[in-house]
């Protein structure tokens, strides 16, 4: 019976592939990709819409005041009342990548994959915590400069740049047509998308600048910082040797992904 259900001597007895893949990712990942599809859900049976999930700097920390018209004439023409703070757009500008539809899964793939194995592989739950932090930070201070509303793809480049500055000896293969290494891996995923779209990915390259920003000074601090902090990324800058990772389907995830 253990066998019919999934389940082995000693392990979960029942446990479905679907349900045994979830559970067996990180924490952050876990909650990240479920708040990405519950998100996605709640926008495609039109209980939220995109209006009140996107990043804007004035709703969130601007009060602005707003004049209420009454429907029938009055001695009181109007009103103004002060309208609330939208502190939630600080966290849902990071996951919403649009309803369901073959680009979300796309974009739950990389987080699943990426952020997964940045987190397997960081040296505590709160160092990866506190890599996200930057990361998100940073990304909320940028976006009223390079006009973006949705931060969660950019979020997601950056963990991409992350990983593959960190693990520089896996090789990728690019429909079985070519075969390059971890750090050539935004800059393929750029040239493609300009190639495929004529322009450059905003998000890919901010992506990037976040992820170096991240790497050259808290991971690999010049000399003249401080020396502790190069002394925690010793341990986490040492490379290992990994097997092929064939990514063929990597390449129509990201070019899906553009609108």
């Amino acid at each position: 019976m253990a066998a019919m259900l999934g389940g082995a001597a000693g392990g979960d007895l029942g446990a479905l592939p679907l349900e045994q893949w979830f559970f067996e990712m990180p924490v952050c990942t876990r909650w990240w990709t479920t708040a990405t599809v519950v998100t996605g859900l709640l926008v495609q049976c039109h209980v939220l819409t995109p209006f009140q999930l996107f990043y804007s700097f004035r709703a969130v920390f601007v009060r602005s005041q707003v004049c209420l018209i009454p429907p029938t004439p009055s001695p009181s023409i109007s009103s103004i009342t002060d309208s609330k703070l939208q502190y939630w757009r600080l966290f849902t500008t990071f996951i919403y990548f649009g309803p369901l539809s073959l680009n979300l899964l796309f974009h739950i793939f990389f987080i699943q994959r990426y952020a997964r194995m940045l987190e397997e592989s960081a040296q505590s739950q709160a160092h990866f915590t506190w890599m996200l932090a930057y990361a998100a930070t940073t990304l909320l201070c940028l976006a009223p400069l390079v006009s973006v509303v949705f931060l969660g793809s950019i979020l997601s480049s950056t963990l991409v740049y992350i990983w593959s500055r960190r693990h520089p000896d896996v090789q990728l293969s690019f429909l079985g047509l070519f075969i390059f290494r971890a750090p050539f891996l935004p800059w393929v995923m750029i040239a493609l998308s300009v190639v495929m779209h004529g322009q450059w990915p905003k998000d890919e390259l901010c992506g990037i600048a976040v992820g170096h920003g991240k790497i050259r000074f808290l991971l690999n601090p010049p000399s003249y910082l401080n020396t502790d902090v190069q002394q925690q990324s010793g341990t986490s800058s040492t490379t290992s040797t990994q097997p092929t990772i064939m990514a063929q389907d990597h390449w129509i995830l990201r070019s899906g992904g553009k609108d």
